[in-house]
């Protein structure tokens, strides 16, 4: 998965008020439930049918590493989806995001000034439009790059342009990014 997918994720995932289920077991009922079946899941995690049926009784209660990072990532993709719901639509209607990053900011500028890029550590925060196109945009499967495009264009309105009282003909370009994070 990608960096900023995964930032956004969990930000999100921040909101959540009970911790995912600990035990293989557990995690496997709850993804039997989710997906209706253990066929469903046994596809879904790349193991036979009667594997998952075994972790459901308990019969198994250690998965190898792979088939534990999986399972824990599958189930929390999953968890909690209406506090998730509400958690990303806070953020696109009131609360914003803010977004924490280093990489190498440059610009396209007037003629006479500083456009070198250079390596800069922001924290900012995001009217709740940006955070609304970010969530739009992840949801509908965009790629990274299309999601580091609308945050480079929110940093340039919001921190370098500081909403339109400054820079009025500056052009952001956000590359080599070292660090993403974000929270709600």
């Amino acid at each position: 998965m990608s960096m900023f997918a995964d930032g956004l994720d969990k930000a999100v995932q921040r909101a959540f008020t009970r911790p995912i289920p600990t035990s293989a077991g557990a995690r496997m009922r709850y993804l039997v439930k989710q997906l209706k079946g253990t066929r469903a899941v046994a596809d879904l995690l790349g193991v036979s049918q009667r594997t998952v049926e075994r972790y459901v009784k308990e019969q198994i209660k250690r998965p190898r590493k792979d088939l534990a990072a999986r399972l824990e990532r599958e189930v929390t993709k999953r968890w909690q989806p209406q506090i998730r719901a509400k958690a990303k639509q806070t953020a696109a209607t009131s609360g914003g995001i803010v977004i924490d990053t280093r990489a190498r900011f440059g610009y396209t500028a007037a003629p006479g000034t500083t456009d070198d890029a250079r390596l800069r550590h922001l924290t900012v925060a995001l009217p709740p439009t940006y955070a609304a196109r970010l969530f739009t945009a992840q949801e509908q499967g965009a790629p990274d790059q299309q999601l580091q495009q609308i945050a480079a264009e929110a940093l340039q309105e919001v921190y370098f342009k500081d909403g339109g009282r400054r820079a009025a003909g500056l052009l952001v370009e956000y590359t080599d990014l070292e660090h993403i994070e974000f929270d709600l």
